[in-house]
């Protein structure tokens, strides 16, 4: 049991330990999400795991890192479950439309270069409906749930890392391009309406592209478009 397994291994990381150093916790009693959201981590349930990553690029690459292993993560559920994942911008992956995982980065570094970058992942994978606070269950899910088994969490862990490793090799040596194209076909925000919201404001509109960057193209009611660098959606306006 773990507060945070990113916070052991930012910890870690600061120690200097090497690249690809994995922390992995049964229980998280304090997990993160994005935007300053707690994770639920209720203990032999999910798959809650830290990556330590030392990549050679700038901090404005770290976007496409997360986008990287939202596409690593939703191929190893598809290969281990059959389940077929979508990701939500940016990095949301969502099993018949409820949350089934989350990844959140966290970096150190300096204005052109990256230190460290901590990529954390929480994956619901053997909850049960009441497994999950009352406020979300209308909004989450977990493989089991999805697909009507129990699932090995060692083994869908092996096919996380397998994945990801892949994926970030292939990003290292060819660049983003394959990455976001693979992310396009998996995504479930483009191309349809969605509220999008920073934490000052919201906007409504039509989710047209994702640029190199990985930022969200939107295109307003009035025509023109927005980037958003950050942020979340929702994919229905109400």
């Amino acid at each position: 049991t773990l507060v945070s397994t990113n916070d052991l291994a930012w910890a870690e990381a600061q120690e200097g330990c090497p690249e690809g150093t994995l922390v992995v916790a049964e229980e998280q009693t304090g997990g993160k999400g994005r935007l300053g959201r707690s994770w639920h981590s209720p203990y032999g349930q999910g798959l809650f795991f830290s990556l330590v990553l030392r990549p050679l690029v700038n901090p404005q690459e770290v976007a496409r890192v997360t986008m990287l292993a939202a596409v690593a993560i939703a191929s190893a559920i598809d290969k281990v479950t059959g389940l077929n994942a979508g990701i939500k911008w940016p990095n949301d992956l969502l099993v018949d439309g409820k949350k089934v995982s989350g990844i959140l980065a966290e970096m150190q570094g300096e204005q052109d270069r990256v230190n460290f970058l901590i990529m954390g992942v929480g994956i619901n994978v053997n909850h049960e409906l009441n497994d999950f606070p009352e406020e979300l269950q209308p909004v989450a899910t977990s493989l089991k749930l999805a697909g009507g088994r129990q699932v090995e969490r060692v083994r869908l862990l092996q096919a996380c890392l397998e994945s990801f490793e892949q994926w970030y090799f292939l990003w290292l040596e060819q660049g983003f391009a394959p990455v976001l194209a693979r992310w396009k076909e998996l995504s479930v925000t483009l191309n349809r309406a969605v509220r999008a919201s920073t934490l000052k404001k919201t906007w409504e509109g039509w989710a047209q592209d994702v640029d190199e960057d990985g930022a969200l193209l939107l295109r307003l009611p009035n025509g023109e478009l927005q980037r958003l660098a950050t942020g979340e959606v929702s994919l229905r306006v109400k």
